[in-house]
């Protein structure tokens, strides 16, 4: 799946707001606010289910990176996301 596809998607379902579990939450974080070099995907089952979370990593912006991308539409699709939320900005690593 191409770039831009992969991110309107990922948009799409965050527009949506809260619609339920289960739900899934992407993260950035980078050295810089304007570089993100890593996601945490935080995938919640039912209402006070511990999270289960995963990381991406990459030498270059994340946000960028088509791999990522698809992979991040395939875990919305897989686990049938109802909810998708995304942290706004990027979280400086310490």
């Amino acid at each position: 799946m191409n770039l831009d596809k992969s991110k309107k998607r990922i948009a799409k379902k965050v527009k949506m707001g809260f619609k339920g579990y289960p739900q899934v939450s992407f993260a950035y974080f980078g050295e810089t606010a304007e570089k993100a070099t890593e996601v945490i995907v935080t995938f919640t089952l039912e209402e006070g289910a511990e999270p289960q979370e995963q990381r991406f990593a990459g030498k270059e912006d994340v946000r960028e990176d088509e791999v990522i991308q698809s992979a991040l539409v395939k875990i919305m699709e897989r686990t049938d996301a109802k909810t998708v939320l995304e942290v706004e900005g990027t979280a400086l690593l310490s």
